[in-house]
């Protein structure tokens, strides 16, 4: 379970979403069963080939108790603050788009912002820390 919070209309909302292996968990179970087929003979199969590693994303500041992470992978549409900033609680720092959505990432404390590690146009993993506050 991870939960978000978002902002709608001027209005913040605490939310809850599942993670989406229970719901394959889920629907697997509601699933018919397969059925049998004939067996075939199976021709000799070429070897696997490993697959390439996924790149790497930039290097990002070590995670800490001023670190906000990205709820969810995206592309950052808006940076509204800039280093040496004051903030409180819940001014929203960005916007990210993930699947046609914008979400506001809101400060999560009072504080100053001492780094800003994305700039818009950057593609996000969830996870990634995208400023960091003290």
């Amino acid at each position: 379970m991870k939960r978000l919070r978002i902002t709608v209309q001027g209005i913040t909302y605490d939310v809850t979403v599942e993670d989406e292996d229970m719901a394959s968990v889920d629907a697997a179970a509601a699933a018919p069963a397969p059925v049998a087929a004939a067996p075939v003979a199976a021709a000799a199969a070429p070897a696997p080939v490993a697959a390439a590693a996924p790149a790497a994303a930039a290097p990002a500041a070590p995670a800490g108790d001023g670190a906000v992470p990205s709820p969810l992978a995206g592309t950052v549409i808006s940076v509204e603050v800039s280093v040496g900033q004051k903030v409180s609680n819940g001014d929203t720092l960005l916007v990210l788009e993930a699947m046609k959505m914008n979400t506001n990432i809101g400060a999560p404390k009072d504080g100053t912002i001492t780094a800003v590690n994305v700039a818009p146009g950057a593609s996000v993993t969830e996870g990634q820390v995208l400023i960091t506050l003290s």
